[in-house]
Parts: C-alpha cells; sequence; structure tokens
C-alpha cells in the first residue's frame, strides 16, 4: 500500500496524504486533483478502491493498426492532443507482429474502464475479420468512433476520408495528362475503403465510355513490398497510370518501375494516397491525395466526447471528409504524347 502510495503521489506531483485522502473518499482534495489521482492508478495498473470502481476512467483507448506507415502516427497525434486538450488521456494500443491482437487490447481497455476508444484503422474495415470485440464495446455502451470505414452491423459513428471523391480527383488528374491505361492498386477485396475506391473508379471508366476490368486493378497487403509485387503485374500489362490506396503502396509501384528500368513520371505516373510525411522528400516527390488528418483527427473527439458526455442520442453516422490532389514530380504525360 505505502508503495502503491509513493508512485501515485510521484506520478500526480503531490504528497501521499492527498493520495491517501482520494483512496479513501474523505474532502479537502480538489476535483481536479481526485481525477489525476485515478487516472494515474489507471496508468500504472493498480485497482481503483472498490466505492471508486463504478466510476470511468478519464482514459480513452486509441487503437492503430501499425506504425510503419506514416499516416496512422500522424492520427495518433492529432487525436491524443486533441484529447488531452479535453482533459482525457489517450492509451495508444498499436498491433506489432506477434504481439496483442486487437481483441486483447479492447479486453485491457474495459479492464482500465476507459471513456471510450477511437479505433484509427483496424478489423472494423475489413468485412471477413472477426469483429465480436466491437460488438462487446456495443453491449457495455462505450462511446466508440471509427475513422475511415463503418463497422457492418454496428451503430457506431465515423469519420472518413470521401474515397469516391479522392479515386475521381486522382484519375482526372491522370487522365489529364493523357494517361488512357490506367491502373489501381488497392487492399483486401473485403476492406471497405479500397472497395469504395474501386467503385469509383469503374465509374470513371464507365463514364470515359470504356471498362475496367480486372487487369487493370491488384489487390496487396499495405506495404511498400506488396506495392512493388502489385506493381510489377500491373506494368507487365502495359498500364501507365497507376492509382494507389496509400502512399507506401505507391512508393513500392516506383520501386518495381525502376527495377524494370523504368522512369518515373516518363514511362509511368504513380498517385498514392494520404500525403503522410516526407511523400514531398520522396524521389520523385510524390503526387498523392491528401487526408484531412488534422480536420478529421478533431471531428473523431468530438463524436466521442459528445458520447461521454450523454449528448449523441442519433448519431450523425458517417461524417465524409473532402480530401485533396497535391500534385508533385510523379506524374506527367505519358511517353510520346
Amino acid at each position: 500500500m505505502t508503495r502503491r502510495l509513493a508512485q501515485v503521489a510521484k506520478k500526480v506531483g503531490v504528497s501521499e496524504a492527498t493520495v491517501s485522502r482520494v483512496l479513501n473518499g474523505r474532502p479537502g482534495v480538489s476535483e481536479a486533483t481526485r481525477q489525476s489521482v485515478l487516472t494515474a492508478l489507471d496508468v500504472l495498473g493498480y485497482e481503483r478502491p472498490t466505492q471508486l470502481r463504478g466510476e470511468r476512467a478519464r482514459l480513452v483507448g486509441l487503437v492503430i493498426p501499425e506504425l510503419q506507415n506514416p499516416i496512422f502516427p500522424a492520427f495518433a497525434e492529432v487525436i491524443g492532443g486533441a484529447l488531452a486538450q479535453r482533459g482525457l488521456t489517450p492509451v495508444l494500443c498499436t498491433q506489432t507482429k506477434g504481439g496483442a491482437a486487437e481483441a486483447d487490447y479492447v479486453d485491457l481497455l474495459l479492464q482500465q474502464q476507459v471513456s471510450g476508444v477511437v479505433f484509427a484503422g483496424g478489423f472494423f474495415a475489413q468485412g471477413d475479420a472477426p469483429h465480436g470485440h466491437y460488438q462487446l464495446l456495443a453491449e457495455r455502451k462505450i462511446p466508440v468512433v471509427l475513422i475511415n470505414a463503418m463497422a457492418e452491423g454496428l451503430d457506431f459513428p465515423c469519420v472518413a476520408c470521401d474515397d469516391f471523391v479522392a479515386v475521381e480527383q486522382a484519375w482526372r488528374h491522370l487522365a489529364s495528362l493523357g494517361h488512357r491505361r490506367i491502373g489501381l492498386v488497392l487492399g483486401p477485396r473485403d476492406h471497405a475503403p479500397s472497395r469504395r475506391k474501386l467503385d469509383a473508379a469503374q465509374a470513371m471508366a464507365r463514364a470515359a465510355g470504356t471498362e475496367l476490368t480486372d487487369e487493370f486493378v491488384e489487390r496487396s497487403i499495405f506495404s511498400l513490398e506488396g506495392g512493388q509485387a502489385a506493381g510489377t503485374r500491373l506494368l507487365e500489362r502495359g498500364i501507365t497510370g497507376i492509382v494507389c490506396g496509400s502512399d507506401p503502396l505507391a512508393l513500392g509501384v516506383i520501386r518495381a518501375a525502376r527495377r524494370r528500368g523504368l522512369n518515373v513520371p516518363r514511362d509511368v505516373s504513380v498517385v498514392g494516397f494520404d500525403d503522410s510525411l516526407f511523400m514531398n522528400c520522396t524521389d520523385p516527390p510524390l503526387s498523392t491525395v491528401r487526408q484531412p488528418i488534422e480536420a478529421m483527427g478533431r471531428a473523431a473527439v468530438d463524436l466521442l466526447c459528445a458520447q461521454i458526455q450523454g449528448g449523441v442520442h442519433n448519431h450523425p453516422g458517417e461524417l465524409l471528409f473532402e480530401p485533396e490532389l497535391v500534385v508533385r514530380g510523379s506524374t506527367a504525360q505519358p511517353a510520346g504524347s
């Protein structure tokens, strides 16, 4: 007990006597200090006293699928900062190879009595992935906000970049440069944002009087290596303009072009998606469709806080945010045009 008091007191910056008063429910402690002590208990992994366990912690789970793609740390930074401004403490949960699974993190967050959870990517975007842990959050009435995809069968609000507009912008850019053989590198078939991007590309092809057949579409895991493999297959079919579902996929396509002795953008043009960190520093600088990360992250926190405060009975469903095409050096007129 003495060790616990000392650790919590050090964490909060108050005396052990103050911590003791909070744990024993005694008066003489400000509400701000009281909440800080309870949050410190949660962060340090101590159980709250029985009489305080009914109060939900001022913790919010922030679950992201990986750290290698720069877009996810970017979302974490925006969301974490916005939560801190609301007096909430983010608990970052990220999946690593051989580490805790998404469902395991949900169990951990429930044990910590979190006030809510923000998922910035995850299994909810994949129709064939397990969704039982989301159902558990719904049954416990834990406020949840999803980013970039709705979860099928679950009534969670979602903040998303408009995939249709994103592909429309990229496609029109390549078409305006003179590209007629435009292909796509997307995620798995059950990945909701990839499905929406494919729908948009098919609509653009129909509007141009053509059809987007399977030879123009490749699927991959979201990685540079996956993009390289998918890009190699498209380049073998004579595709001259490629729209990708993420910036790492686009960088993989550029690597594939170079391995074949092709020049980007003279021989093939490549467009990414996200405009994640350092895409203006690549060789060539990557043309990409920018997600409005700041606006989306803050909107996600607003939606979550409204649920926490009990102010949302009929949430808005999916809020779509407009992307922005950023033209750099990886796109140009096709050779010979």
